[in-house]
């Protein structure tokens, strides 16, 4: 990561934290002549275009006064769109009651042995993938419905998750 990214990466998060939303990406495009700031938010109700209006604002007026981006820029605030994984477990809130396709590791728990200490006996388990309805989040384990039964899932051994689009 260079000088650049770094710097507009924590402009971003201090720019999140302040005004209550998730960082969920941020990505450089273009060149030195013409620069692209991507900026993707969530939050545990989802992102309005007002809410990327303001932190726009909010990240602008710091790139604007710190020089950083010498050249044209053009930034871009958005939210990530329901077909990007989630990252965080509070943007699983809003999206209660809708299907998902979950590719978690069982053998990943959050009781697990302590950092550094290994369980030999214990073999890693292959990565699963269920496609079924998020029906309840208690703590860090989300629950979900496949083929009428209930399948809890612990949020630190989700691997990937996306929210799936019915038509």
């Amino acid at each position: 990561m260079n000088y650049l990214q770094k710097n507009i990466i924590q402009i971003a998060e201090q720019a999140a934290e302040k005004l209550g939303f998730l960082l969920v990406e941020v990505s450089l495009k273009g060149d030195n002549r013409n620069r692209i700031v991507e900026v993707f938010i969530d939050s545990r109700n989802g992102v309005s275009v007002d809410d990327c209006a303001e932190m726009s604002r909010e990240m602008a007026s710091v790139l604007d006064s710190t020089d950083l981006i010498t050249s044209k820029y053009r930034l871009d605030v958005s939210s990530p769109g329901v077909d990007r994984p989630l990252k965080f477990l509070d943007q699983y809130i809003k999206h209660v009651e809708r299907k998902f396709e979950v590719v978690y590791v069982p053998s990943l728990r959050s009781d697990a042995a302590p950092q550094g200490v290994q369980e030999d006996n214990k073999a890693q388990e292959e990565e699963k993938k269920i496609s079924g309805k998020l029906v309840r989040i208690e703590g860090d384990t989300l629950t979900f419905k496949v083929n009428n039964e209930e399948v809890p899932v612990n949020f630190n051994t989700i691997k990937t998750a996306k929210v799936l689009i019915s038509f």
